[in-house]
């Protein structure tokens, strides 16, 4: 069996960054968008674009990583592994989120890539 996901893309929010396991583990959260660019059908037809939002976990060293060179609109390459997870809202009721939980990062903005 095999779980694995690869997303391009840039994040859509400045990484949010918090300390879990009595303080000793650094986890940082974001999102990456997706697009895919529209076009136009051979019979004239044009077809929109679309962007997919995926939801992105680091944790440890690659949540460093993420918190010293990462902000809103940085190009991200992230592979990792696909996990659900249940929360209950500010309502009370329960949700499901899907998450990437990043086990390979590369940053691709050429600034990024002079600041390591």
């Amino acid at each position: 069996m095999l779980n694995k996901a690869q997303v391009i893309g840039n994040l859509g929010n400045d990484p949010k960054i918090s300390l879990i396991n009595n303080n000793q583990t650094k986890v940082a959260n974001f999102t990456v968008a997706t697009t895919e660019r529209g076009y136009t059908s051979q019979d004239g037809i044009y077809v929109q674009g679309k962007t997919e939002w995926h939801n992105i976990v680091c944790f440890g060293k690659l949540a460093d990583v993420i918190s010293r060179y990462t902000k809103k609109g940085s190009r991200i390459f992230i592979e990792g592994k696909m996990r659900t997870r249940s929360y209950v809202d500010n309502n009370g009721i329960k949700r499901n989120i899907m998450e990437i939980n990043a086990e390979n990062v590369v940053l691709l903005d050429n600034r990024n890539m002079q600041q390591q």
